[in-house]
């Protein structure tokens, strides 16, 4: 039986414990993530956010998925267009992750290099990118899960700007293979 820290009861007959919030938030920061920038097209210009919720679902077919909070314009602009692009950020790039997690949505294209690539606008310099069609979006929790057919992607050399314990890391050394 699973050991809970912290924990309240649950209604119904077979109550379990149901951890809060912020006991669940200090849980996911011990995750190690890859940090991306989600883009995707409106009609008023583009749209982006910062995630580390990005990951493989299948090579054939090509699928990801990510999750973006109900609120986000990010997930509204996927709802209207079906499109959206995903870019892996290099070590380095620490700022544009702060730049479309936190400014303003009028800013964060403001210094932007990007073209519009099959329907999804692209950033230049992220380490790799890939141009995605919406299969399904499924709402759980306060955030939706998002999965992507990928249409079109560009893998670049380099290493990955990493998200953990609420902060940005980069790799020290190259792993074993």
């Amino acid at each position: 039986m699973p050991h809970v820290i912290a924990g309240a009861p649950s209604s119904g007959p077979e109550a379990e414990p149901v951890p809060g919030r912020k006991p669940c938030l200090d849980f996911f920061s011990g995750l190690a993530a890859g940090v991306a920038v989600v883009t995707a097209s409106t009609d008023d210009g583009p749209v982006g956010t910062t995630v580390s919720t990005v990951t493989s679902l299948s090579a054939e077919p090509p699928l990801l998925l990510l999750c973006l909070a109900h609120s986000s314009r990010t997930l509204d602009a996927l709802r209207a267009r079906d499109r959206f692009a995903v870019h892996l950020l290099a070590e380095g790039q620490a700022w544009r992750a702060r730049r479309f997690s936190s400014a303003p949505p009028a800013e964060r294209f403001a210094a932007e290099s990007y073209e519009e690539s099959l329907g999804a606008p692209v950033l230049a310099d992220a380490l790799s990118w890939a141009v995605c069609r919406t299969e399904e979006i499924r709402p759980y929790g306060d955030h939706c899960l998002v999965v992507g057919r990928l249409t079109a992607l560009r893998s670049g050399p380099g290493r990955p700007l990493i998200w953990h314990d609420r902060a940005f890391h980069t790799l020290l050394e190259q792993g074993a293979r």
